[in-house]
């Protein structure tokens, strides 16, 4: 399938349909959007948004949601504010998420199906990581948004001037509903 990217990335290259897409990297609309990495999401977020190409700084992981207050998104938003002129972030949970209900002893027994050792998991819960905590998903997608919400509005990094709001998307219909306290 990666070949098949590949070849397909040659031929657009090669007929410069690149062109339709050239922007810069600063957010024309000044906004940030924090959501899950859904296939679904994948088309249909920009269109229900009316979003294009060099319009927003879209950053994506499992869940949508923020674990932890120094991983790669928080850091990912700290550069689209200081550095790219973001002042509005939107954090956007969807309905029928995978990471909803996900369990973490099923995650792990499915790595152990796939190759992985006990000792390597060992070695990581060694090492102070909380496996159990770090796989384990959420049971209320709006719960979840309002945490990612507060971790981000309230980080002694993000000045208080950015605005941070969260939604639920539905996954079929791309409708937006805001979540708040």
């Amino acid at each position: 399938m990666i070949d098949q990217m590949l070849q397909f990335n040659k031929q657009f290259v090669e007929n410069k349909e690149y062109e339709h897409y050239v922007t810069s990297k600063y957010p024309d609309k000044k906004i940030a959007i924090v959501t899950c990495m859904d296939t679904r999401l994948v088309t249909l977020l920009p269109a229900a948004l009316g979003i294009k190409n060099g319009d927003v700084k879209m950053i994506k992981n499992a869940g949508g949601v923020i674990t932890n207050p120094f991983d790669s998104t928080i850091r990912s938003l700290l550069v689209a504010i200081y550095e790219l002129g973001v002042n509005e972030i939107m954090v956007i949970g969807h309905t029928g998420c995978g990471v909803q209900g996900m369990d973490a002893k099923e995650m792990l027994h499915l790595m152990k199906e796939r190759g992985i050792s006990e000792e390597h998991i060992n070695l990581m819960r060694h090492c102070g990581i909380d496996l159990d905590t770090w796989l384990h998903g959420f049971d209320d997608t709006e719960a979840a948004v309002l945490e990612t919400v507060d971790l981000i509005g309230n980080h002694p990094l993000v000045p208080a001037d950015v605005t941070v709001r969260g939604y639920i998307m539905d996954s079929v219909t791309g409708k937006v509903t805001p979540v708040e306290k």
